[in-house]
């Protein structure tokens, strides 16, 4: 059997937080939550926090999300969300916490909840402040966190609840677990994903929250054919073709009126599943090398739709150089 793939934990986290965003409070912070006013919405703030990022000089935090929304009393305020997925213990975490805070402060003048959820796998690592003191001038700056290994103990909960993020905490925590196991990765994947059926939840959300367990809980080659074979068996004997007709999914929504993101976003995902259970490892290394730039639309969904009838990738690469040429 092949090297089994790496693990990548900040993308998916990143297109969860998202989709869900007033999910994600609700699970991790529900005393925020009861502060908030949801039907005022909500907007992410991705231009601020790249000048706050670039001015700290601190790199680009890929999960990291600053985000605008309303108070039940109507007052205007900025949440930013850290989450801190790395293998290695970072000692200046706090540190960065804090700085980001003063910065956005000091850049825009408004009140800032710095929250962290960390996905590391050390039980005792638990950062939730940052301060000095000289002369008697003191500086204290506390923040929430969450620390997912504390969700363990509580599998039957987590498997009881329809919130979104308890999938993600679940596929999280059994990614880690099975990082060298991948045998058991892939019962634990079937488990999970069998569970967006048993919950009920709808096909867009069955898509998305499969998008995060499948990113998250890779599989070499061999595992992943035999995955996608149980899972169309799964969908036939439920008659809820959502996973295996996802092409058409992302055709159809390809052609709806909305933002451009996200119709690439979901073409994007259609054709790196296609691609990977159909051609397997080699089909997913293809999709990163050749599909990284890709930004035209109208190419995606032409390619969408001619992957059934294309038989190797050598005939996918000529259809890709011949776009080029023309161009």
């Amino acid at each position: 059997m092949s090297n089994p793939p790496s693990t990548e934990y900040d993308t998916p986290w990143k297109d969860a937080i998202e989709q869900y965003f007033p999910d994600f409070i609700a699970f991790f912070f529900p005393d925020a939550n009861e502060q908030i006013d949801w039907s005022c919405g909500y907007e992410f703030l991705d231009r601020e926090l790249q000048q706050i990022v670039r001015d700290a000089e601190l790199g680009r935090r890929l999960v990291d999300r600053l985000v605008r929304i309303y108070l039940i009393d109507g007052e205007e305020v900025w949440v930013l969300v850290h989450i801190e997925v790395q293998s290695q213990e970072e000692d200046d975490f706090a540190e960065r916490m804090f700085v980001y805070h003063y910065r956005i402060y000091d850049r825009y003048q408004r009140r800032i909840a710095s929250l962290a959820v960390l996905g590391d796998d050390r039980p005792n690592w638990r950062p939730d402040e940052f301060g000095y003191e000289l002369f008697g001038c003191q500086i204290r700056f506390q923040f929430p966190i969450v620390k997912l290994l504390d969700y363990q103990p509580q599998w039957s909960v987590l498997d009881d609840s329809f919130n979104p993020f308890a999938t993600v905490v679940m596929a999280h925590l059994t990614a880690k677990e099975t990082t060298r196991d991948r045998s058991a990765r892939k019962a634990w994947k079937l488990a999970l994903t069998r569970r967006l059926y048993e919950k009920g939840y709808q096909r867009q959300d069955v898509i998305n929250l499969f998008r995060f367990i499948d990113w998250m809980m890779t599989l070499p080659a061999e595992l992943e054919r035999e995955f996608w074979q149980e899972i169309i068996q799964e969908e036939e004997a439920r008659r809820m073709p959502y996973l295996t007709t996802i092409e058409r999914i992302a055709l159809e929504e390809g052609r709806e009126e909305g933002l451009v993101e996200g119709r690439l976003e979901t073409l994007l995902m259609a054709i790196k599943l296609f691609l990977r259970f159909k051609f397997g490892t080699a089909g997913s290394e293809y999709f990163a090398e050749e599909f990284s730039e890709i930004q035209n639309v109208e190419l995606l969904q032409e390619i969408l739709t001619e992957l059934p009838e294309l038989e190797t990738l050598d005939e996918l690469h000529q259809r890709l150089n011949s776009e080029e040429e023309e161009s």
